[in-house]
């Protein structure tokens, strides 16, 4: 299956490459020394920050794959997720910015330079760079295979333009091109999924009052599930307890949003910004999920037929049932790359920001002037969207379980990294030989539980919420008792 463009759907595919393009140009004005480019200036609006935190945590996957959650069993249970996200983002807002706003810091990972020593901000700063490249890499060839199958256009030509795109944007703009493109991506995204949420509507010959009452009667409106079942993702446990853990790590150790907040006016703005991030997102987790109550309303219809597996749905209907040369083709497919190029721009000036200030100045004899540094930051990022490019482009050749689970692998880091922090704010008499040893372990835990350990339907016994909620405690607990082997009385971080 392929969507046919019309000259409308074109001219507003061809319309957001351009604009993306035009603001990184327009960014790279103000980029006269490092600290402009990596970190905006510091000078940012919070309100920003705040669009470019969500379209960044919102990949392609989301927009095509959380209406396949709500078609399926799920229905609105999902939303259990984001009450924990606005948990999770008060004490990243409460603990974690303080630490980032003490001292003129480039990365996240400079704090535990300071408490532990430089093979604790060298480990924590590689594990976010092997993994964010990994992980994004692979979500690129998944934004890929969306356009192959939406647009018939050839797969690696697919990976290569976003790819292309999204490397000269970030290139001459820096982060301030990657937050101001963040921002009318999310619109664009949004604005595509509203409009879908009409369209699919429109399809259903009693409109709205069908929908409602399938929803009601089917129970996908159900968002609260009190019974826990450790292999399910979608109870209030998980939601709750899980959801909140794993946005402590993700929001507040991956560099990735680090380098956001560092980039705000102050401290204040920056947890405005956190904070109000977990309820955009709740609202556009609803949005989504309400499309594939939609959409499983619609293909209940006699005659309607929905592809076998639940996270195509909405592309199928994309295909099959949106209206020709409108331009609503060519805003939801705007979306969709909206939604990639988001996390992919992102990703590179956050992997560039990590390896100069964590890796390449610190081992310089002689540090590099302000000029020099920001044609290196500008130069690595390139390397990094290539090397992202080539993973997307290998990964054709690996079977779609090995990239999921590759994902798994990519989301590890926010349990070990929030368990390595822990050590350092929580604990004086943990070293650094504690933090290593405990994220070691923390990693083999890991493993074990998401690969290892199976139920009678071979998929994870322990579903994806707990993750980091596991690593975080066996990097915590290990780091603790290694450390009355090796104590070392020293500066809890403040």
């Amino acid at each position: 299956m392929s969507a046919e463009l019309g000259p409308i759907d074109v001219v507003v595919l061809i319309s957001l490459l351009l604009a993306a393009i035009a603001i990184g140009f327009w960014s790279g004005r103000k980029n006269t020394d490092v600290e402009s480019y990596l970190l905006g200036g510091r000078s940012l609006p919070w309100w920003a920050i705040l669009g470019s935190i969500v379209a960044t945590e919102t990949s392609t996957a989301t927009v095509l794959s959380v209406p396949g959650v709500a078609f399926g069993d799920a229905g609105m249970k999902w939303l259990q997720i984001a009450f924990g996200y606005i948990v999770g983002r008060m004490v990243v807002v409460q603990v974690f910015l303080p630490l980032y706003f003490k001292g003129k810091l480039l990365t996240a990972y400079q704090v535990l330079d300071s408490r532990f020593g430089t093979a604790t901000k060298t480990t924590a700063s590689l594990l976010f760079l092997v993994t964010r490249n990994l992980g994004d890499g692979l979500r690129l060839f998944l934004a890929g295979i969306v356009l192959h199958t939406l647009l018939g256009w050839p797969f690696v030509n697919c990976v290569i333009a976003m790819g292309v795109v999204t490397i000269f944007y970030t290139f001459f703009g820096g982060l301030r091109s990657v937050v101001w493109n963040d921002c009318i991506q999310f619109v664009i995204y949004m604005l595509g999924g509203v409009a879908a949420l009409f369209i699919i509507a429109s399809q259903v010959p009693e409109g709205w009052s069908q929908i409602w009452t399938f929803a009601e009667t089917s129970g996908k409106l159900k968002i609260i599930e009190t019974k826990f079942l450790i292999s399910d993702p979608y109870n209030i446990w998980a939601g709750m307890i899980g959801g909140a853990v794993l946005t402590i790590g993700t929001h507040g150790t991956d560099h990735m949003m680090v380098q956001r907040y560092l980039s705000a006016r102050s401290q204040g703005e920056a947890g405005r910004a956190v904070f109000l991030s977990s309820l955009v997102v709740l609202v556009q987790f609803a949005l989504f999920l309400f499309i594939g109550v939609e959409l499983a309303c619609y293909y209940s219809l006699d005659g309607n037929v929905a592809p076998e597996k639940a996270d195509q749905v909405f592309a199928h209907f994309i295909v099959n049932q949106f209206p020709r040369n409108t331009g609503l083709i060519g805003l939801i497919l705007a979306a969709i790359l909206a939604a990639a190029m988001s996390t992919l721009s992102s990703s590179l000036n956050a992997s560039s920001s990590a390896f100069l200030n964590d890796f390449y100045v610190p081992n310089c004899q002689t540090p590099p002037d302000d000029h020099t540094q920001l044609k290196i930051s500008r130069w690595l990022t390139v390397g990094f969207g290539v090397l992202q490019i080539g993973i997307g482009v290998w990964a054709i050749s690996l079977e779609r379980t090995v990239v999921n689970n590759a994902l798994t692998i990519a989301g590890f880091s926010a349990g070990l990294l929030l368990g390595i922090f822990s050590l350092g704010v929580l604990t004086k008499r943990a070293s650094q030989k504690s933090a290593i040893g405990g994220a070691f372990v923390g990693l083999i835990v890991l493993i074990i539980v998401q690969f290892v350990l199976k139920n009678s339907d071979g998929n994870p016994l322990v579903a994806w919420p707990w993750i980091a909620l596991i690593g975080s405690v066996t990097t915590f607990s290990v780091g603790m008792l290694i450390s009355f082997i090796f104590p070392q009385k020293q500066a809890v971080i403040e």
